[in-house]
């Protein structure tokens, strides 16, 4: 009964809870994103041009990166399917195999596998949003360019992330107080999904402690079970 109140199934789950709401949002965040860039996003913006007569620019550049967007989608939807769903199930199954058998569930076993190789993905989307970020940092969008390769052309020199290339519109005269309104709100949109990597990355990482704290706490339970059985028996020899 000790053993069982020391148990760590309950901040287990709690911690699995914020996890899949956490993914949960990243998928919402990055789906977002998906729908403004195939709709509103990809333009065309009018914008003054130098002489102040108004040009259009087309939505979307030539050299888009998203590739970043689609690991984080699956960095998401890991956590909440596979880590938040199953962790219900595997947290289920391991409390009550402990309660009626007194021994740990294979399938919570199972699951651990899948909390790490979930925060695994986490780490990498993490690492590759923000490389890729940096990389196509500090690029401005040039009006010369822009105008000599109207829509529906897409603009053609760098390369770009959307949450970059949408700050660089931003940073042009455009001509409609609308578009720098809806772009300068999905913009904010897409920096928080980047940022909200970082969450899941922490929660992720917490999640993996929690788990592996609690197989490390049922399997030295079980040795010194089998240590005293052992100890029990020698009289009897």
């Amino acid at each position: 009964m000790a053993a069982s109140a020391r148990s760590l199934l309950l901040p287990i789950g709690l911690v699995t809870f914020l996890l899949a709401v956490d993914g949960a949002v990243t998928l919402g965040l990055v789906s977002t994103m998906v729908v403004f860039l195939h709709g509103y996003g990809g333009g065309p913006f009018p914008v003054a041009g130098p002489d102040g007569d108004p040009f259009l620019l087309s939505g979307k550049p030539a050299n888009l990166v998203v590739n970043q967007g689609h690991t984080s989608n699956a960095a998401g939807g890991t956590a909440l399917i596979l880590v938040g769903f199953g962790g219900v199930f595997a947290i289920w199954l391991e409390r009550r195999s402990m309660k009626k058998w007194d021994r740990p569930s294979p399938f919570f076993a199972l699951w651990a596998v899948l909390v790490l190789l979930s925060w695994l993905l986490t780490m990498g989307a993490l690492i590759y949003t923000f490389i890729e970020t940096a990389r196509t940092d500090d690029q401005a969008i040039s009006v010369a360019v822009a105008m000599a390769n109207p829509p529906p052309a897409a603009y053609p020199d760098g390369r770009w992330t959307p949450e970059n290339w949408y700050s660089a519109v931003l940073d042009l005269p455009l001509l409609s107080a609308d578009n720098r309104r809806v772009i300068g709100g999905h913009l904010s949109l897409m920096r928080a999904w980047r940022w909200n990597l970082l969450a899941l990355f922490v929660l992720g990482f917490l999640l993996l402690v929690l788990v592996g704290w609690e197989m490390v706490r049922v399997r030295k339970r079980d040795v010194q079970k089998v240590s005293m059985v052992e100890v029990l028996e020698e009289p009897a020899q």
